[in-house]
């Protein structure tokens, strides 16, 4: 039996390239000040969300085309929301292209995400996107704890 995909690799770099912008809009909506210091029920800071994302997409992707499982590292010096918007902006294209570089056959290769995460590469990948918009719905939450509308979760190009 043969099998048929549900979206080629070129939908689902679009796909994830979607949640990306939404989440970049979600760090525009922030207060500076809130960015940081702002959390609810014990959770981290927005900032440390969006620093963990930033640990982990690009320097994952690149552990995945490399084949390296060093560990990721969520303290980064980015000390203000610029910082992050720019971290943000300069990994995307990063992303497109280290993404491109996976052939569609080793997909289903096995990769030791960060040398802790033992899965099919589709896998870690997926994985990436789960965990992007976990942490959207936290930034959602506060944003709407600080009176702020944060952006529809369904608008993504």
């Amino acid at each position: 039996m043969g099998t048929t995909a549900i979206l080629t690799k070129e939908e689902f770099l679009k796909h994830w390239l979607g949640h990306r912008d939404l989440t970049r809009r979600t760090l525009e909506k922030f207060p500076e000040k809130e960015l940081f210091d702002f959390s609810i029920g014990g959770m981290r800071s927005f900032s440390e969300l969006i620093m963990e994302l930033l640990s982990i997409a690009e320097p994952g992707l690149r552990g995945i085309v490399e084949r390296d499982d060093q560990p990721y590292n969520h303290k980064l010096a980015l000390n203000t929301k610029e910082d992050l918007l720019a971290k943000w902006d300069a990994d995307t294209p990063k992303i497109i292209e280290l993404f491109n570089q996976i052939p569609e056959e080793d997909f289903h290769l096995v990769h030791n995400l960060f040398g802790e995460y033992k899965f099919p590469i589709y896998s870690n990948l997926l994985y990436f996107i789960d965990n992007e918009i976990h942490h959207r719905a936290q930034g959602f939450v506060y944003l709407r704890a600080l009176g702020i509308e944060p952006p529809f979760f369904w608008d993504r190009p």
